[in-house]
């Protein structure tokens, strides 16, 4: 099964995630590792730098380290085929600021649905449904990623939109330069002037992450519920801020006629890649082109109408350090979990044919032609 617990996911390789954003730590359990395999911890921290709070002025100043931690499971730098368990101490908490509106429920958060599924739920920055979470996924995707680059696979994102304000070209060197990990340097003035303005008005906007996986074989997933496509929904519609999911074409297929959206087959295999790398559920050898709708940040300075746990109408105003786009940090996370299906699926193809894998073929980006509107 894809999700054994509430707070678990993956077949052969599993996680397991743990914490609270107010709470002492946050932190992962990663099962299904083999023996002695070599265990950077160096490569997993500058993943979490990647999505730490606080590195620009366009995200929360909280500011915490997130230094990682290994408690058990790697011993002399090898892992020792023990379950792995990751932790980061929360230093830089102030519960405080969320003591005026402990008994209202905030708009667009989970504060209601926690309620009413549990009957108890941490005020505190939103516990358990708090982004801080994800700094657990982005742990066990960094060790996924180092496997999968072992294997000759690269999973790198970057946000195709922000604020409705799309980028055309993809500049790999200026992703990883800017504040907002958008591609296109043409767009990046116009980008952030919309992310300050909601910032100024005490609002907040959204963006489209898009992340490429590169150098993968064909055959990977497993029709007809354990879809390659399908794990890599679920996983990335399991991120707080994600609203939506598209592989390749995505939602543009619906628009078009077959003999336009279909991808023609030459001897290495389709021509271009509005499947985004996937037919019936098994990756292709394309690259495979994962989009993610990312909401605005739900925590805004306005005030808003709500209830209360009494359940009469009160008026809201959530203060506090939030970030007036949360798009550019959640290009990480997308990446890890996209990176944990992938390495999982791996895992279960290795098996099935025992160790034997297709070859990944050669594939030309200029060639691969429109994907989102655009060119590449």
């Amino acid at each position: 099964m894809l999700f054994d617990s509430p707070s678990s996911f993956g077949r052969t390789f599993r996680i397991l995630t743990f914490g609270e954003s107010h709470g002492p730590a946050v932190g992962v359990v990663l099962d299904g590792v083999k023996p002695g395999l070599p265990f950077d911890l160096e490569v997993i921290q500058q993943e979490l730098d990647r999505r730490r709070p606080g590195q620009s002025d366009l995200v929360t100043p909280r500011q915490e380290a997130d230094r990682v931690r290994v408690l058990s499971g790697v011993f002399e730098g090898r892992t020792t085929g023990h379950p792995i368990a990751l932790v980061v101490f929360n230093e830089n908490q102030r519960s405080g600021d969320y003591s005026a509106i402990a008994d209202l429920f905030r708009p667009g958060h989970a504060d209601l649905t926690y309620q009413r599924k549990y009957g108890i739920r941490d005020p505190r920055g939103g516990g358990r449904s708090s982004g801080r979470e994800t700094l657990a996924r982005v742990a066990a995707g960094a060790w996924a990623k180092q496997q999968l680059a072992d294997l000759g696979v690269t999973v790198r994102g970057f946000n195709r939109e922000i604020a409705g304000i799309p980028g055309r070209r993809v500049d790999w060197a200026f992703v990883e330069s800017n504040p907002l990990r958008v591609s296109d340097p043409e767009a990046f003035q116009a980008q952030r002037r919309a992310v300050e303005e909601a910032r100024a008005e005490g609002d907040s906007v959204g963006g489209l992450c898009e992340v490429w996986i590169e150098g993968l074989p064909g055959g990977l997933g497993d029709p007809v519920f354990g879809k390659l496509d399908a794990m890599l929904a679920a996983a990335c519609m399991s991120i707080g801020a994600v609203k939506g999911v598209e592989l390749g074409a995505g939602f543009a297929s619906a628009r078009r006629r077959g003999s336009e959206n279909n991808d023609p087959l030459g001897v290495d295999g389709p021509e271009k890649n509005d499947a985004g790398g996937v037919l019936g559920g098994i990756s292709t050898g394309a690259p495979l082109v994962v989009r993610l709708a990312v909401k605005p940040t739900s925590s805004i300075a306005r005030a808003q109408r709500t209830i209360g746990q009494d359940g009469h109408p009160a008026e809201i105003v959530t203060r506090g350090r939030h970030d007036p786009c949360i798009a550019p940090r959640i290009v990480p996370v997308a990446e890890a979990m996209c990176a944990l299906v992938v390495y999982d699926a791996w895992l279960a193809q290795q098996a099935l044919r025992d160790g034997e894998m297709a070859e990944a073929p050669e594939w030309d980006w200029e060639a691969v032609g429109r994907i989102l509107h655009g060119t590449l």
